[in-house]
């Protein structure tokens, strides 16, 4: 072996034998020690074949073990390193001989360095003698990109102590011979941790008043082999979103915008810019068995500083801490000062159990994915362990919720919602979570009443909240207050500038006839059959009667399971000359609908409007009073659908609609801005 005081460069990486760090552009990625020594021979070896046997022998000199061992560890590093900037692998395999490393390897005589932090060592446990924790150290002076790379990163000074002006260590000169690099490259979309929940929401922000900032917390990035560990990335971003939420001071990127850069490695600065941010909390980690290393960094992309870092080696129990590790971090390096109340909710809340927190975390992650009875399972196997972790019952709550409406899960799915919200507010009454989920489920069913002082509460506490505003725009708009639910829903898109969720639609506009608006509103990206039925919807108002069917169509094959997308679909079957195959679709809708119970009025007035559309008037107008009296009472909508022009020479569309009046002009009297 070369003798220690080498390094060894390659690529934006760079690889310190001594220290036993592999760092890209001075932020240490998380290796196992065999997998370190693993890239460590190959760098030795560059460009050489070397055989499995050799390096078995090499890596395990003293043990017996399989060839799989080897692979493994190749894949890891294979997936740590990524690709190189001409596209091909760091590593190639020969077939039926062994692997060789093809990227250009420069020795490098050791150079000085300013490192922030001690290494500490400890044992991992007391079962795995011979592992060892290390925090590792941070490199203060990063790499200087090459040209063409994005950016490049400067670490920020410490404060000395006693208040003394922090001391700068210079960049090495041109007379050490070398000059360090790092490209910047997707490197910093490693990903990173998580939270926050939220059932309708969307992208980023201007600043606030007073400098606030615009934090994106970005999904982790799984470096390992073992896919079954890629619901920790986004998941863990949510609890931390979860808990920044409650920080007046900040203005962080809700969960369902953060989604699509899960697995991707991407340009910070390009990142930045669709978030709409000034700072990115990203990182990486690696499970094996029990033990979990993450790597965190934390930095102000339009300074170009890296603010923190730091690498983790947990076990499984101490899962639960890092949401208030990060959260805790992220306080201190942005000089952030909290109110008392912020303080005191920032420590309650806390999950127990490890196991409870792991399933979750699964839940968390496959209600983002729209996989609701899975997700559902996972959260009641986490309140059965513990249950009294209040974010698990919201969570569980808006599942129910949305089962309940979107689904036909009727009565039984409410109340179970009901129980779930009741819960996890007896547990934390101040739970930001609990009580917007609890105020969209009040909408749902009927209460909208008493979800807009809900909402206001929130608001008073948390202003810049994009999806508290959201959600009153969604409870404006069932009683009927449409420039009120517009300017709710302009201020949440002015925080968080695009809806993203798959279940989020501006329908405010649409009731307002402003029908270019409202479609140029809706989110892009992969389709969900909810937002392609609405813009179907939107479609069919303009009178786009081929794009309409299209739309209707591909939602209902999305998801036929969905009661917008059986509307939809008899739309179209009525578009192409099939009324009796629309009626006999939304016969069925109706029929679950009474048997379950649901409670979904806007749902279920989406419904009355196909039987309108398609000239069954009785039921069109059993189904619009049973809209009304649940809970959608959008006077002014009605007056101007043109779905509803079948039924207006009737005589009970005229008591449904002094019906509606009579609630919406109440419900302005008590909630119109003066």
């Amino acid at each position: 072996m070369k003798s220690p005081r080498h390094c060894y460069e390659f690529g934006p990486f760079r690889l310190d034998p001594t220290e036993r760090q592999l760092l890209r552009l001075g932020q240490v990625l998380p290796l196992t020690p065999k997998v370190f020594d693993t890239l460590l021979l190959f760098l030795e070896n560059s460009n050489l074949l070397l055989t499995k046997e050799e390096m078995i022998a090499r890596l395990w000199p003293d043990s017996f073990v399989e060839e799989g061992n080897l692979a493994q560890n190749v894949s890891v590093l294979r997936r740590a390193l990524g690709e190189q900037q001409n596209g091909k692998p760091y590593i190639e395999t020969v077939p039926k001989r062994g692997y060789r490393f093809i990227a250009e390897v420069r020795v490098c005589e050791e150079e000085a360095r300013v490192t922030r932090g001690e290494p500490a060592f400890a044992p991992f446990g007391g079962e795995q003698a011979g592992k060892y924790e290390r925090r590792a150290s941070e490199a203060a002076e990063l790499t200087r990109a090459p040209a063409g790379t994005p950016f490049e990163f400067e670490e920020a000074p410490r404060p000395a102590p006693n208040g003394a002006a922090p001391s700068v260590t210079p960049p090495a000169t041109a007379a050490t011979g070398r000059r360090k690099r790092g490209v910047m490259w997707a490197a910093i979309a490693l990903l990173i941790i998580v939270a926050g929940g939220a059932y309708r929401l969307f992208r980023s922000t201007p600043p606030r008043s007073g400098g606030a900032h615009r934090l994106a917390v970005l999904p982790f990035r799984n470096l390992g082999p073992d896919a079954s560990a890629d619901f920790l990335g986004f998941s863990l971003a949510d609890a931390v979103i979860t808990k920044l939420n409650y920080i007046s001071a900040l203005t962080v990127r809700p969960s369902a915008y953060i989604q699509k850069y899960g697995k991707e490695q991407l340009d910070p600065k390009q990142v930045a810019a669709e978030l709409n941010v000034d700072k990115l909390l990203t990182g990486t980690y690696l499970k094996e068995g029990d033990d979990l290393r993450i790597n965190l960094q934390l930095v102000d992309v339009t300074a170009n500083q890296v603010l923190w870092s730091e690498s983790l080696n947990l076990k499984r129990e101490k899962l639960t801490t890092i949401q208030d590790r990060v959260t805790q971090e992220v306080i201190r390096r942005l000089s952030v000062s909290l109110t008392p109340a912020e303080s005191a909710q920032l420590q309650r809340g806390a999950p127990r159990d490890p196991r409870a927190y792991e399933y979750h975390l699964r839940g968390v992650d496959l209600y983002w994915k729209d996989d609701l009875p899975t997700a559902g399972k996972m959260l009641e196997e986490s309140v059965a362990l513990d249950p009294n972790y209040a974010l698990s019952w919201a969570y569980l709550g808006t599942v129910y919720t949305t089962f309940g409406s979107l689904h036909f899960g009727g009565q039984e799915s409410y109340d179970k919602a009901q129980r779930a919200y009741d819960r996890a507010l007896a547990l934390d009454p101040a739970q930001i979570e609990a009580r917007i989920y609890l105020a969209a489920f009040l909408t749902d069913t009927g209460r909208v009443e008493q979800a807009v002082p809900l909402l206001r509460a929130v608001l008073q506490t948390n202003p810049s909240l994009a999806q508290a505003h959201w959600e009153m725009a969604y409870a404006y708009r069932f009683g009927g207050l449409l420039q009120e639910s517009i300017n709710e829903g302009e201020r949440s898109r002015q925080i968080n500038n695009e809806i993203k969720a798959n279940n989020s639609v501006f329908n405010s506009y649409l009731y307002d006839g402003q029908y270019d608006e409202f479609l140029q509103s809706l989110p892009a990206g992969e389709p969900s059959a909810f937002v392609t039925f609405y813009r179907g919807l939107g479609h069919y108002y303009q009178r786009n009667w081929k794009q309409a069917a299209a739309n209707f169509d591909q939602a209902y094959q999305l998801n036929p399971a969905l009661m917008p997308a059986q509307a939809g679909k008899a739309l179209s079957y009525g578009l192409a000359g099939q009324p009796a195959a629309g009626l006999d679709l939304l016969k069925n809708a109706e029929k679950k609908i009474v048997q379950s119970g649901v409670a979904d009025a806007e749902g279920i007035y989406k419904i009355a409007q196909a039987f309108a559309a398609l000239n069954d008037r009785q039921t069109a107008l059993r189904l619009l009073r049973r809209a009304v009296e649940g809970g959608f009472f959008c006077y002014p909508y009605f007056t101007n659908d043109p779905l509803l022009n079948n039924l207006r020479g009737e005589a009970e569309f005229a008591r449904l609609m002094e019906l509606a009046r009579r609630r919406h002009e109440e419900f302005k009297r008590r909630f119109s801005a003066p």
